[in-house]
């Protein structure tokens, strides 16, 4: 396990926290650390997972410095990501967001693909901002954001990169709950204790149904974002 995420197993609830110590970014190492702590949570037979990130900071997504090195450092974390959102909405068990900070670009990416979502109601922004940043919305990101934002928002995060308080992405659908910042790891776990009682098989076979949709755009989304960074990041080779 990566020195940026730890791993705790209790009462059956597998909790994973993000802690780089600056913005949680997600580079090839936190996302293979993740990663590894859901194949551990599986392999406990968690009933259970909670993500969570450090005081202030969920994540700030991907790791930009990344873009300035090796073409297949880009592609493997770009492709890692997508992945990560891919297998986190298809999870066996419910999964938790403790989103103890601000949730950007990735970072968001990943809130929005766990079941439940807690989050601070001060000092936190939620923001998809990578046109603001002249960076084009992967495919997967956008099913990502479609599945959970509300149509009336959708649009204006995604292609308007609008940053949004707790508050307001409560109202839009990056978060079911916003409580005291100090009280977001304790709710997301008190949260997770009650999800105990669902019946495992029901759940993930319920997930899977209701899900179909979205996992099969992701399944597409995924392949041409392939396609598009394959063609973008080798050319730099």
């Amino acid at each position: 396990m990566s020195t940026n995420l730890t791993y705790d197993l209790s009462d059956n609830i597998a909790t994973l926290t993000m802690d780089d110590g600056k913005a949680n970014a997600l580079n090839v190492t936190m996302l293979q650390a993740i990663n590894d702590g859901l194949d551990r949570a599986q392999a406990d037979k968690a009933a259970v997972v909670v993500i969570q990130g450090r005081a202030k900071m969920f994540s700030g997504g991907f790791d930009l410095g990344a873009f300035k090195r090796e073409p297949a450092e880009v592609l493997a974390m770009l492709k890692a990501g997508a992945n990560l959102s891919e297998r986190l909405l298809s999870f066996p068990v419910p999964v938790v967001a403790a989103c103890t900070g601000h949730a950007v670009a990735m970072g968001s990416f990943m809130l929005l693909s766990c079941d439940v979502r807690i989050g601070p109601d001060a000092d936190a922004r939620f923001h998809v901002n990578e046109v603001l940043i002249g960076m084009i919305v992967p495919h997967f990101a956008i099913e990502v954001c479609r599945q959970r934002l509300t149509p009336a928002h959708f649009g204006q995060a995604v292609l308007m990169a609008t940053p949004y308080s707790p508050q307001q992405a409560l109202v839009a659908g990056f978060l079911d709950e916003i409580v005291a910042p100090e009280a977001v790891a304790e709710i997301a776990r008190n949260r997770a204790l009650m999800l105990k009682a669902l019946n495992g098989s029901a759940h993930t076979a319920t997930k899977l149904r209701l899900r179909k949709p979205v996992l099969d755009a992701m399944k597409v989304a995924i392949a041409q974002d392939h396609i598009d960074w394959e063609a973008a990041f080798r050319t730099r080779g």
